[in-house]
């Protein structure tokens, strides 16, 4: 498979409520939805406060269930293998929830735990077909389409923002990922033919129009995840807030470039300068993309998502030879405005701004010359988490 293209929400739902049916002998009462996403630019810059410009994927997690009047939750999931898992655990109205095995099951239940009311026994279905491990969030996609499944079984519905908030905190305490808040943030909030630029300061958000009539988004899966030791976000993340230390302020989002005219003069580590080097001016790109996407600036825009990857490259030094290699071969195709890495880095997707046009020719400029297995899907900006009517 080279191309990955969304079922749909339709599809997705008769199959989530087909294999309730056949799991559970009923039909579910509450259902919903929630998007994979992927990042235009502002990468490793949300755990410093910075500003960050993801849309929501038309990929989508969607969850049926109903209350099954016991005080144990089943929950059935089909995962990234098409097999379906289960696993039961007490309602939260009888026990405290903790973690433990099998550990796609914490994403769940660490969401019901932090749901802000006590829920009864429930039995649900998971399906989804958001990539997994392809660094375009299934996990936060999983945790908002269960939040938002549990909005619609209790009827009790949460402020998006607070949301977002809770299933952050869901996947800290659980799975026990120290992620920024961007993933929640986007597939909960997100808007069709739009980008979404948020404040990780203040998590303010505005909606910024993405309506190329002569450009798609292309995105390609590189399908290669290096193995790491663990130590590399916490590491980067550490060496940020060194950099803000050292300048005396809360988090790299107050920097200026001037600022790294003092951290030179003060003798600071070689690293902890390429990362706030990389931060204070991957935050002022995020900031510009988000001016010149309105006004249809697409040279501009690209020229930016280039700079981004070069510095997430040297400066982070997050990105790999396969990455390189893809950018390499987009930016030497006709009509690719620009490219660049997204996500956390190592593997994972290529981001790409391509001519309508010109789609077709880069997708086989890349099958011929790089070295891997990409999977593309071209990436249509789409609405955020929704609860579902089941008819």
């Amino acid at each position: 498979m080279t191309e990955a293209v969304a079922k749909g929400e339709a599809t997705l739902l008769r199959e989530a409520r087909d294999k309730f049916v056949a799991a559970f002998g009923r039909q579910p009462t509450a259902a919903s939805a929630a998007p994979g996403r992927v990042n235009l630019i502002g990468e490793h810059v949300d755990y410093c406060e910075g500003y960050v410009l993801p849309v929501a994927l038309p990929f989508l997690t969607i969850v049926v269930g109903d209350y099954n009047n016991t005080d144990e939750c089943g929950v059935v999931s089909t995962l990234g293998s098409n097999q379906d898992v289960k696993t039961s655990f007490p309602a939260t109205t009888v026990a405290t929830l903790s973690p433990g095995e099998p550990a796609w099951a914490n994403y769940v239940k660490g969401v019901v735990a932090n749901f802000p009311m006590k829920v009864g026994g429930f039995d649900a279905v998971v399906v989804s077909d958001v990539p997994m491990g392809a660094g375009v969030s299934s996990s936060a996609s999983l945790e908002v389409a269960f939040f938002t499944f549990l909005e619609a079984l209790t009827g009790h519905t949460v402020d998006p923002v607070q949301k977002a908030r809770l299933c952050q905190k869901a996947e800290h305490e659980f799975p026990g990922m120290p992620c920024g808040i961007m993933d929640q943030f986007i597939v909960t909030l997100g808007k069709k033919d739009h980008a979404l630029l948020i404040d990780c300061k203040s998590l303010s958000s505005t909606h910024i129009p993405v309506q190329s009539s002569e450009a798609v988004i292309l995105v390609v899966n590189s399908n290669v995840k290096h193995q790491l030791t663990g130590s590399e976000y916490p590491q980067r993340r550490a060496q940020c807030q060194q950099a803000a230390d050292l300048l005396r302020i809360p988090s790299l989002r107050s920097a200026s470039i001037d600022d790294l005219k003092k951290l030179s003069s003060q003798n600071c580590d070689e690293l902890v300068f390429k990362r706030a080097k990389h931060v204070i001016e991957e935050i002022a790109r995020t900031e510009e993309v988000a001016k010149l996407l309105p006004q249809n600036e697409l040279d501009a825009v690209g020229q930016l998502f280039y700079k981004s990857h070069s510095s997430l490259s040297e400066l982070m030094q997050v990105s790999c030879g396969e990455l390189d290699q893809l950018v390499g071969i987009l930016r030497a195709s006709a009509g690719v405005y620009g490219a660049r890495m997204t996500g956390g880095g190592f593997g994972g997707c290529v981001i790409a701004l391509v001519k309508k046009n010109n789609v077709e020719q880069v997708k086989k400029n890349v099958l011929s010359q790089y070295k891997g297995k990409p999977i593309f899907f071209v990436c249509q900006p789409s609405d955020g988490a929704r609860i579902l009517q089941l008819q």
